[in-house]
């Protein structure tokens, strides 16, 4: 469950991120073994649409129209996408906790995300920390499946 929390973490900051990453380690065999990852999420035209997705949360995160992420479509949003990468990440016989921690996480994780964001961007603007963040989140997305996966699914944990 600790993959599954940890990407909770990331989709609490982009709700994206965790939706694309699952995508795309279930496309390349990269999910840990055993996962409870639905097949729909390899397919092509998912891979491509979760990667349009995230790059346009990504650019539209700097506008300065951007909704707070704690906004109600927002908090579904990352809850959603959060809890397929939980269910994504967790053993197949414990999907539905994954995708429970997953989820949970993300909302709670949001809040903190929120007020750390409004409280430097008047110093660093809004670009500038929407770019740190985008950076950590994206690196931390990264890291977590390189920690609970290894190449054709066979799970290192």
């Amino acid at each position: 469950m600790l993959a599954s929390f940890l990407m909770g973490l990331v989709g609490g900051q982009r709700a994206m991120t965790p939706l694309v990453a699952v995508s795309i380690a279930s496309a390349t065999g990269n999910l840990p073994g055993g996962n409870g990852a639905p097949r729909i999420l390899s397919h092509p035209y998912v891979v491509a649409s979760t990667v349009a997705l995230a790059a346009a949360e990504l650019a539209g995160d700097k506008m300065k129209t951007a909704p707070d992420r704690v906004v109600p479509i927002g908090l579904v949003a990352r809850f959603t996408t959060s809890a397929i990468a939980g269910a994504a990440l967790a053993p197949r016989q414990d999907r539905w906790l994954g995708a429970a921690v997953g989820g949970l996480t993300a909302l709670a994780a949001s809040y903190p995300g929120w007020r750390a964001r409004i409280a430097t961007m008047p110093r660093y603007g809004q670009t500038r920390t929407g770019l740190v963040e985008d950076a950590i989140v994206v690196v931390g997305a990264i890291t977590i499946l390189r920690a609970f996966a290894t190449p054709s699914g066979r799970s290192r944990h």
